[in-house]
């Protein structure tokens, strides 16, 4: 247990943490692809800014690496309201959400990631804070418990699942907005590799970033995840820049075959 806790501290892991952030788009114009979600997003958010409203809770659904956290990110910072977030594992027991629920402000983005995961009795709590704003809490054992409804904030939920095929229907029944990823197109990933370069301060010629388009399966985390390593090999040699040129230039210095 002790050496849990520890991990949470440590430097080079928050260093790290910060860095992936920076990468991350913070709106909607600056977020590459899914463009039938964006539109559809940016009507919805719209009109529930117009309205004072919360936004409808948010289901999403799509493989790992497309953009799920971040587009629940994007949401919250649309809204202009704050944002929690935490995975379904990490639910442990009832009250851990309670107290994630009791600290939301009005509007906020709850964000629970690995939404499958949820145990039944968590599950059956939210259903209530989804749909009524409230929490039935029981207070006393036997004969003498009773339940009291405790209000929350109205807040946005947006789930995130990898396995939608495993969500409860009664859990999936009560999002009011569905959004699927779809992989990303050659194009967008070119545009996001080369946002991101710039972001890390690091120059990249068209065909390399192309040539990092193509190798990343359709995912923009696999493709900055290649760029950070191609950074690396461009350091290293002494390269101002990421080409495609030279016996010694970053592609060059590393195996292809070991690529994800």
């Amino acid at each position: 247990m002790k050496e849990k806790e520890e991990s949470f501290v440590r430097p080079e892991l928050i260093k790290e943490d910060e860095r992936d952030g920076a990468l991350r788009p913070r709106s909607l114009s600056e977020f590459m692809g899914q463009k039938g979600m964006k539109e559809n997003l940016s009507v919805f958010i719209s009109a529930a800014k117009q309205r004072g409203e919360s936004l409808d809770h948010l289901f999403l659904i799509g493989p790992a690496g497309l953009g799920k956290t971040t587009m629940a990110q994007v949401v919250a910072n649309e809204l202009g309201t704050g944002f929690m977030q935490t995975t379904a594992p990490a639910l442990d027991r009832p009250k851990d959400l309670v107290g994630f629920l009791t600290n939301l402000k009005k509007g906020d983005v709850f964000f629970i990631d690995e939404i499958h995961s949820l145990k039944p009795a968590i599950e059956e709590l939210l259903y209530i804070a989804m749909e009524d704003y409230g929490i039935d809490w029981v207070v006393g054992q036997g004969p003498g418990a009773r339940t009291i409804r405790i209000a929350v904030n109205p807040f946005t939920l947006v789930g995130a699942t990898t396995k939608a095929g495993v969500v409860s229907s009664p859990l999936i029944s009560r999002f009011g907005i569905t959004c699927r990823f779809s992989f990303y197109e050659q194009e967008d990933l070119e545009k996001i590799v080369r946002r991101s370069a710039g972001l890390l301060n690091i120059k990249i010629e068209d065909d390399a970033a192309s040539l990092l388009a193509r190798s990343s399966r359709g995912t923009p985390r696999v493709a900055n995840q290649l760029l950070k390593r191609m950074r690396d090999f461009a350091q290293y040699a002494g390269e101002a820049s990421i080409t495609l040129r030279g016996p010694y230039g970053p592609f060059a210095a590393w195996d292809r075959r070991a690529w994800p």
